[in-house]
């Protein structure tokens, strides 16, 4: 998992300032901040969405396909149709949540969890051996994808609003999001904690600290 930061409106917090004002003219150069934190504590949303930003994400088709469904961003994803897909991520065994299907819990032995890793592997290596045997057959890449796991690695950049990333990082960092989907919301909101520090303290982003 990676993210980076690729761009983002500049001075984003002055201009998300600036539009709110818009109905205070001879008060819209005002650089004071108390602003956004009533905006946010009122439910006021629309002044965020007069900047954005676009983050790179690293990742595997398994967490790419939940990061998808925010139908409020706009994307770009790694073709397997155009280009050939080289690579697969290795993740950790955790065991099922019985009161809350959406969740696991890191309680299994590290046998268990050496033996997926293996298992990842062996499999990852299979399915790539395949694939290739498909593609020096003549198989299209679009159709030789079919034998790669899901854990294939791939690569999307995420555009949306300011308002938009405050939604998804405040839903996705979570412990109800799975892990590792989890751990790319929190290396996000730690961007944002850096290049928008006045909202991400009227937020409390940064109340423990960034992690990273």
């Amino acid at each position: 998992m990676d993210t980076r930061l690729i761009w983002i409106t500049p001075e984003a917090e002055k201009n998300i300032l600036y539009c709110a004002r818009v109905s205070s003219p001879e008060n819209q150069q005002s650089t004071n901040v108390g602003l956004l934190n009533y905006c946010l504590k009122h439910g006021h949303w629309s002044p965020f969405e007069m900047a954005n930003a676009c983050i790179e994400i690293k990742t595997s088709r398994a967490i790419s396909a939940q990061i998808l469904r925010h139908r409020s961003f706009s994307f770009q994803e790694f073709s397997q149709r155009y280009s050939k897909a080289t690579t697969y991520e290795v993740y950790e065994a955790r065991s099922q949540d019985n009161k809350n299907r959406q969740n696991s819990i890191d309680d299994l032995s590290e046998d268990t969890k050496m033996w997926f890793e293996d298992a990842q592997r062996m499999n990852g290596e299979a399915c790539f051996e395949l694939y290739q045997e498909a593609l020096d057959r003549g198989v299209a890449k679009e159709q030789a994808r079919m034998l790669l796991p899901i854990n294939t690695s791939t690569t999307l950049y995420m555009n949306g609003s300011i308002r938009s990333w405050i939604h998804y990082i405040n839903l996705r960092a979570e412990a109800g999001t799975q892990k590792e989907h989890r751990d790319i919301a929190v290396a996000i909101r730690n961007i944002f904690i850096q290049e928008l520090p006045n909202i991400s303290d009227a937020l409390e982003w940064n109340k423990d600290g960034i992690l990273l």
